[in-house]
């Protein structure tokens, strides 16, 4: 299989709002893109969100489908990126976490990077898993029932996490290689 194609086929959301980071939401959908996956951006309104980097505003990004039109079912992979604010509004939103919950139960690939660990939190999905994050998230984690590791990436099950935007290279390629290792989607 090519480089090229390794992921044809493989459906990968990627959930944020205003204030996510522009690398976190470019860097992995790059690369997933690069290997043929069809990746889309849900947001909780149609349109675009703001990006940022630090606190700097960047830019907007196009939303692919507005959070109430995303069926789990659908998607292969779910990525989180992070930036403070992103995390922050997504998990006071019902159905984002939601998404995230339903794509854990069903051993779907759910990759956190950063701040984005909040939004485990929030759908309960953290408790008895290693997971690692931005530093600040650790007392936050460990407090929901994560043991808090501090690596480039670390994998419990079909969750992938990462810390800061330095580890986007090494977060893109073992997100996926576990897609790749998750073998080919299911006919529908």
């Amino acid at each position: 299989m090519s480089a090229a194609t390794s992921l044809a086929g493989r459906r990968v959301a990627i959930l944020a709002s205003d204030g996510v980071d522009r690398r976190e939401l470019t860097q992995p959908r790059e690369a997933l893109e690069a290997q043929g996956a069809h990746v889309e951006l849900i947001a909780p309104r149609r349109g675009e969100i703001h990006t940022v980097e630090h606190l700097q505003e960047t830019g907007t990004a196009a939303v692919d489908r507005a959070l109430a039109d995303a069926d789990a079912s659908r998607y292969d992979a779910l990525v989180l990126p992070g930036g403070v604010a992103n995390p922050d509004h997504l998990r006071l939103n019902n159905d984002a976490v939601g998404l995230i919950g339903e794509l854990v139960a069903r051993g779907k690939v759910v990759a956190a990077i950063c701040h984005a660990p909040w939004l485990l939190i929030e759908a309960g999905v953290v408790r008895g898993r290693t997971l690692t994050s931005w530093p600040s998230l650790r007392t936050d984690l460990v407090n929901a029932g994560a043991e808090w590791v501090d690596r480039e990436t670390c994998v419990d099950g079909t969750i992938l996490t990462s810390r800061r935007p330095a580890d986007l290279p090494a977060f893109s390629a073992k997100l996926i290689e576990m897609l790749v290792a998750a073998g080919a989607r299911p006919a529908a």
